[in-house]
């Protein structure tokens, strides 16, 4: 099955670094035009025609990226809302104010810029919504209130606009990414028991990488995803697919001609 995306044209939030810049490099790499948006930009990034400063918790700025994207290529076939933070505390050492703001950028930012690009893909009739959600939306962790009922809003929030808007055309999806080592979570740092304790709770014993999660937002956003919508796809490597999964390598290690 051969994914062409020549002559799309994408938006990505959140695409200065981390998951966002690598869904970013792939679009573009399947044919798509990208434009990347972030709130801050490192040093000597940003400055390219194809990136723009929106903050995700600004309708006025995102409002204006719509409008500069239409100028540009004069549609929107694609939407990926990745923009995220988080603060991993406890719920009573979170401050209401860091609570807020985990809220208003992972899912108020999901639903201002699904808004402002719903009137251009309906115009179309067509188009493509893909939300960055979370397998804490499925599995919470410590210290991840915000964080966890953010990315499960996410989820709910993809389904209701699934529902609302297929008669355009559009399919609304989102996706639970696993362990990906960023400069958020720092995975590859942690001492290596950490480590160890991480990969044994995943079915594929290994770091997923954000070529794992770029395969699938490249396919949701193509013509072969065109009967798929309203979706949570959990690409997380099998993370608590069962009770224990470290079970099984266990086993593979004692028996290994079996």
């Amino acid at each position: 099955m051969l994914i062409d995306l020549t002559g799309k044209v994408a938006v990505v939030t959140g695409a200065a670094r981390g998951i966002g810049l690598a869904l970013a490099d792939r679009l573009a790499a399947e044919g798509a035009l990208v434009s990347r948006w972030d709130v801050s930009w490192p040093d000597g990034a940003g400055t390219g025609p194809d990136c723009r400063t929106v903050d995700v918790t600004s309708t006025p700025s995102i409002q204006a990226g719509i409008d500069a994207v239409m100028t540009a290529h004069g549609r929107i076939d694609i939407m990926i809302n990745n923009a995220g933070i988080t603060k991993d505390l406890p719920a009573d050492v979170l401050t209401e104010d860091e609570w807020l703001r985990i809220i208003d950028v992972n899912l108020n930012g999901v639903y201002r810029c699904s808004r402002a690009v719903i009137p251009v893909m309906k115009a179309q009739k067509s188009g493509r919504i893909i939300n960055t959600a979370s397998f804490a939306a499925i599995v919470p962790a410590f210290g991840g209130a915000a964080y966890g009922a953010s990315k499960a809003g996410v989820v709910w929030l993809t389904r209701v606009l699934a529902g609302e808007l297929g008669p355009w055309n559009i399919t609304v999806n989102c996706f639970a990414p696993g362990m990906v080592p960023t400069d958020i979570n720092h995975y590859t740092e942690r001492p290596q028991a950490e480590q160890d304790a991480l990969l044994n709770t995943l079915t594929l014993h290994r770091w997923e990488s954000t070529d794992d999660v770029a395969d699938l937002v490249c396919f949701l956003a193509s013509d072969q995803a065109g009967y798929i919508t309203g979706t949570l796809v959990d690409v997380s490597g099998g993370k608590l697919a069962i009770q224990r999964p470290n079970q099984a390598w266990e086993w593979a290690a004692a028996h290994p001609s079996s």
